[in-house]
């Protein structure tokens, strides 16, 4: 019988294609092995996904033969490899759009020898699969080898303790600062204490500076206890493989990934500890004992504005030898971090949502900080959960997963409820003076402007920037809205300017110019009056956040060409604006997406940790974990702007943003103090947040939930249409919709059939959005009318409409 190879190429279909191993590779061809095939007259990277001899289920004649085999070793371990077969199969997605996530990019030396081997000919698609390679960088480590008492003195002495004590070092870091260091390498490389290697480089800004080791703090008592526990089930999981390959023709070469057997304790923890608590230093103590056991770690974190603050401190207690990766890495970059972790000299991987896809080896842990936090959901292309496929990969994989937050999501708090979760508490903050900050609600409702003249700089908070200011201490003032205004309306017409391609409206953003007036040179008269902030602006732009459309402010409205346009609502850079003019002597800063680029946010973060900056205005990026000692005040602008979007998640969502934002005051031995103003403090999500009370707002938010029959009480799947024809996308809405009403368990009412309705945003970069919404108790049936309603995206829907099936959505919107 022929040796044939499922194999999975990078178009959007979910099925997998059969092609014949030649007979010189039969060998060699593994799962999880890149291969080079022919696929409609096109020549593409493809996966194996498993290898056997067996016949045919089609025309043999039809079978092609693959063209080349790309990786000597396969790209995927088979752990990785079949987790990603799992993700597919629960999201409906693509197999070979669901590979590319984790696959590397093909390096140039493996372009060349395709090319010797003449496979190159003909129409080569590459797709996304970049090409990197290039200058290589000598690295020093040192070695287990121990020298003779008094062999070694001076420079190569130094350089062989500085290796041992932080760890591998490029070769001219060393330099920097040992003058002979080359020589004294060669001279210790020769004795066999260092060895030397040569490859390309990171270049990623986290690594450009060195990072002094640190001493692990003493833990609290409850620190210590949720650290014994999670290292007690890693003492319980087995001991990683370390045998040989399996030969071409065994399980592995099959298709079969080995599946280690579970530890008999818990293995999936839920880390809930307040704001401040310490959950970091349970990290790195968890990462020590899962190192220690011979086992790699993976971290997640939802930000990467809030990735080179855990980068520094992991790298002050592990040294250089871990990877980080995020969307802002290069593709060499990228590349080297894989390559680190694909060939085992690294351990230790640390990232945002995609780090879920490193090839860790011997995963034994995987942690995932601030896991309530909404980006961990991928909403474009594969619509993946992290958190949740977090859980899986673990479970699959026989290691330990611990889900860390000071506002634990309403699903996880349901599986400590089930039992699939073991919840770990930290419930006071780690350093011993630091309290949780009093919390005062500014209700607008009773309290006017203060001297600024804004109404949402209410005088109780401009009273508490006077007194923190006085105090040489720091701010944080939290709103939720990029840009100038949020809006612009014709004060003739009440016209409302929008987005020609969204049915949103445009925020006015007025760059960097700001209103707030440059001190005069002494003895140069002073200047008059500030120009009121909201007249008629002068220059800036009219953007839209979801399209990224940008243009001019228009003369005149669009409606009665009247010339009176004004700028209705706060944004953070009129909040910035305003705070600058109202506090002339504090050195104010902004962060929020428009600047936080390349460097740009942790740059403005350091600056605040440095005291450069009195008072920091920002959007939830300031709310993200960040540890500022110095700051004693937290004033919340608008806490209502959260709490009436039209999702079942608004009031969690509000509420989460509030405590840790909250959080940031009042880290050390400063009291704290935050300021939350609000048209609506009965609301429960305030009201909860005032009183630091985050289990009784879960107990609440998790009766309300079952009572309208929303997660977790619940199953959803939400079925996304869109079209640039409103017609053709509302008639693909109600096809798929009747479809699913007639599907067994639809007639059965185990699935309820919500829709179809336009979206709350109704139109998107220029096409119309429809949904359906599915809802089920148990996950059987939904999974059962998703599978039938593929078959008619398939054949039954007009090609104009785009239909994407969204399982466990999290943007409603």
């Amino acid at each position: 019988m022929p040796l044939l190879a499922d194999v999975a190429v990078p178009v959007p279909l979910s099925q997998a294609f059969t092609y014949e191993v030649p007979a010189a590779l039969a060998g060699e061809v593994r799962p999880g092995a890149r291969v080079l095939c022919e696929f409609h007259r096109r020549k593409l990277l493809g996966v194996v996904l498993a290898v056997s001899e067996r016949s045919a289920a089609i025309d043999p004649s039809k079978i092609k033969p693959l063209a080349a085999l790309v990786d000597a070793r396969p790209a995927l371990p088979a752990e990785l490899l079949s987790f990603l077969q799992e993700l597919a199969a629960y999201y409906f997605a693509p197999i070979g759009e669901v590979l590319r996530l984790a696959l590397p990019a093909i390096e140039r030396e493996q372009v060349r020898a395709l090319k010797a081997q003449g496979e190159l000919g003909g129409v080569l698609d590459l797709g996304r699969a970049k090409q990197v390679g290039g200058r290589k960088v000598a690295y020093a480590s040192a070695t287990d080898a121990v020298e003779e008492p008094g062999t070694l003195r001076g420079q190569a002495a130094a350089v062989l303790a500085l290796l041992r004590a932080n760890g591998e070092q490029p070769v001219a870091r060393l330099e920097e600062r040992y003058g002979n260091a080359r020589s004294a390498l060669k001279k210790l490389a020769e004795r066999g204490l260092v060895a030397l290697d040569e490859r390309e480089p990171p270049r990623d800004p986290f690594f450009r500076l060195p990072e002094e080791r640190d001493v692990p703090p003493e833990l609290n008592p409850a620190q210590a206890e949720a650290a014994a526990r999670i290292d007690a089930a890693l003492a319980a999981l087995s001991t990683p493989g370390r045998a040989a390959p399996s030969a071409p023709g065994g399980a592995e070469a099959r298709g079969a990934a080995p599946r280690e057997p579970r530890p008999a304790g818990p293995s999936a923890f839920l880390l809930f500890g307040v704001t401040g608590s310490g959950k970091t230093e349970v990290y790195l103590r968890a990462i020590k004992s899962c190192l220690d056991r011979g086992r790699g770690a993976l971290v997640m974190v939802p930000e990467i504005a809030l990735t080179p603050q855990l980068v520094a401190r992991f790298r002050a207690r592990f040294g250089d030898e871990l990877a980080v990766l995020h969307s802002g890495l290069s593709d060499a970059d990228r590349h080297a971090m894989w390559a680190s972790l694909h060939g085992g000299k690294v351990r230790v991987a640390i990232g945002a949502r995609s780090a879920l896809f490193a090839p860790v080896p011997d995963l034994g842990l995987i942690l995932v900080d601030e896991e309530h936090d909404g980006s961990f959901k991928q909403e474009e292309g594969v619509r993946y959960h992290a958190r949740d496929m977090a859980l899986l990969r673990a479970h699959r994989a026989g290691a330990v997963c611990v889900l860390g937050s000071a506002t634990p999501s309403i699903e996880s708090v349901a599986l400590v409820r089930r039992g699939k979760l073991v919840e770990l508490r930290l419930p006071e903050r780690a350093h011993r003076e630091a309290s949780l900050p009093e919390v005062t609600l500014v209700d607008l409702r009773r309290f006017g402007a203060g001297p600024s003249g804004d109404p949402l700089i209410s005088l109780p908070l401009h009273r508490a920037l006077e007194r923190t200011l006085a105090a040489k201490e720091q701010a944080i003032l939290f709103l939720n809205r990029r840009g100038f205004a949020p809006s612009v309306v014709c004060g003739s017409c009440g016209n409302l300017t929008t987005c020609s391609a969204c049915s949103v409206a445009l925020t006015y953003h007025r760059g960097r110019r700001r209103d707030a007036r440059p001190q005069a040179p002494a003895g140069a008269p002073a200047p008059g009056p500030a120009a009121p902030l909201d007249e008629r602006p002068q220059g800036g732009l009219l953007r839209c956040h979801y399209c990224d459309y940008a243009g001019p402010l228009p003369e005149r409205c669009g409606s009665c060409g009247s010339r009176t346009l004004l700028l209705e609502g706060l944004g953070t850079e009129r909040l910035e604006a305003t705070i600058a003019a109202s506090f002339p002597e504090a050195r104010v800063a902004r962060l929020d997406r428009d600047v936080a680029g390349k460097d740009r946010s942790q740059a403005i973060l350091a600056r605040m940790r440095e005291g450069k900056i009195d008072i920091l205005v920002g959007t939830q990026m300031v709310t993200k974990g960040h540890d500022l000692p110095n700051v004693t005040l937290v004033g919340v602008v608008n806490a209502d702007a959260a709490l009436g979007l039209p999702d079942f998640r608004a009031a969690e969502r509000g509420f989460q943003l509030l405590v840790q934002v909250a959080g940031r005051a009042g880290r050390r031995d400063r009291p704290g103090r935050v300021l939350i103003q609000t048209r609506n403090p009965e609301h429960p999500a305030i009201a909860f947040a005032a009183a630091h009370d985050v289990p009784g707002f879960l107990d609440r938010e998790i009766r309300d939930r079952e009572e309208v029959g929303y997660p977790p009480a619940t199953r959803l799947a939400l079925i996304r249409i869109d079209a640039v024809d409103e017609g053709v996308g509302r008639g693909a809405a109600a096809r798929l919709a009747a479809h699913a009403r007639t599907c067994p368990d639809g007639l059965a009412r185990r699935v309820e059939v919500l829709g179809p309705s336009a979206a709350p945003i109704a139109r998107l970069r220029g096409r119309y959005r429809f949904r359906v919404l599915l809802r089920a108790r148990e996950r059987g049936p939904l999974r059962g009318t998703l599978a039938a309603l593929t078959g008619l995206m398939r054949d039954g829907i007009d090609r104009n409409a785009r239909v994407i099936i969204d399982v466990d959505p999290v943007a409603m919107l």
